[in-house]
Order: C-alpha cells, then structure tokens, then sequence
C-alpha cells in the first residue's frame, strides 16, 4: 500500500500499540491521521506529539467509545463529511484481563467481547461500507498471536483474538472484488501499560509498541495479508505446525 498523501484512521491511538502505530504512520507521507480513542486528553497529547515531529500532517482528534454503534456511526458520518475519503482502516482497540476462567468476572468478559470484537465489528463496517463508494481501501484488524494459539487464564481474550482472524479471512475474500484489502496484524506480547500487571509466561520475551508498529508499516508496504511479528511468533507457528505435541508441552511449562 502506499501512505503518501492518504488518510488513515487509528483506533486504540492513545496508548500502547494503537499510540505506536499512528506515530509510525505520520512519518510515513499521510496526508491526515485521524487518531480515536476514548479520553479525549489523551488523544490531544498524541495529537500536539504529532505535530511538534510532523507540522505537514493535519490530525484530526475524535474521542469514541467503540461499544456505543449509534455513536460510533454517526461520528464516522460527520468525519468522511468534513474530511473525505479514509483510505487506511486500523483497528487496535482492545482489552484483556488476565484471570483463570473459573474465576472470571462476567464484566470483564463482556467488556472484552464488546470492545475487541463487536467494537472492531462496528468500526469495520461503518468504513468499509464508505470505502466501497470508493473502490479503494485497506483495513488492518490487530489480532494477536494469541489469536492462533490461545493463552491459558488469557480465555476470553484469546477468543476474541481467534474471532478477529476468522472475521478478516471472510472479510479479505469478500471485499477483494471491491478493491479493498483485509490485513491482520499479530503481534506477540508486547510491553504496554494494559499487560504490565501480568504474570509472565516463562521465557516470553516482551516486544516494543514501536517494533510492532514499524512491522505493521514494513507488512503494508509489501502488501502481506497477514503480519506476525517476531521471532518467537514464527516459531510458535511453525511449532503448531509441524510438532503441535510439542507447542502443547511448552504451554503446560511456561504458565505462570
């Protein structure tokens, strides 16, 4: 794909991965960011960083909370209203809570649904629908490597994960007659503020918002459909592969 002179629309932008991203993107010839997340200060500090690294880049600043639908329409409508066309679609939102399933907390599981997937759901559709006026278009739904080999005490997440995967795999083939492309991005654990309570997996090795952004930005440009980043991602793949005996005796150890 190519970023110059394009406008991208970031969800999840005011931390971690979804932050990353969107300062990745405005060094990459975007013509405009529009940076969504729910705390609308936040954002403007992304915004004013932005800008203080890039004055050529106009970002646009909309607070949204993804598990609203009417919210989240009626703001995608007034957006593509006042700033045309979004060519680059990025789904990053997210949560996970970290608890054995037996003693999960049916708010938190609903939460994590909402968001990561009836969230990411809304979103998609409200741009993509637009997008098909157009005739030209890439969303990115951020997975996880979770999303092919599910985490124990991560369940619900891992869920979500799996389901973003299975959506985009639908969504590619369905939309490619449209001229619009489906790209899943999964990272391994990266260091954030939503998994720095957690108790580490033995011998995971925590990546940086930025490496999984500059790889999100690396997968656009050759046009990959899916973008695993890391090494310990591809080797969890090929385990699960080639010796899922093997994967599954590596997970039993590696709990925290």
């Amino acid at each position: 794909m190519k970023l110059y002179g394009k406008t991208a629309l970031v969800t999840g932008a005011s931390r971690g991965i979804g932050r990353a991203i969107a300062l990745e993107l405005a060094q990459s010839g975007l013509k405009r960011l529009i940076i969504v997340a729910r705390t609308q200060e936040h954002l403007e500090a992304l915004a004013q960083e932005i800008a203080h690294r890039n004055a050529d880049i106009s970002v646009v600043v909309l607070p949204l909370d993804l598990t609203q639908p009417i919210c989240v329409n009626t703001a995608i409508a007034q957006t593509w209203r006042d700033y045309r066309a979004i060519h680059l679609l990025i789904n990053c939102a997210g949560v996970a809570y970290q608890t054995p399933f037996l003693t999960a907390k049916l708010p938190d599981v609903y939460q994590e649904i909402s968001l990561n997937l009836i969230g990411l759901y809304t979103m998609t559709r409200c741009v993509a629908r637009r997008m098909v006026s157009q005739e030209e278009g890439t969303i990115v739904n951020v997975s996880s490597l979770m999303g092919k080999v599910a985490a124990p005490t991560l369940s619900t997440y891992s869920a979500t994960k799996f389901a973003i995967l299975g959506f985009s795999q639908a969504l590619r083939h369905e939309l490619a007659p449209r001229q619009i492309k489906v790209v899943t991005l999964l990272p391994t654990l990266t260091d954030t503020d939503m998994v720095r309570g957690f108790k580490r997996f033995r011998w995971v090795r925590a990546m940086t918002p930025q490496q999984v952004a500059k790889a999100l930005i690396q997968g656009l440009e050759h046009d990959h459909n899916e973008i695993l980043v890391g090494w310990q991602s591809h080797l969890v793949i090929w385990c699960q592969h080639f010796a899922p005996w093997l994967l599954e005796r590596i997970l039993q150890l590696s709990m925290p």
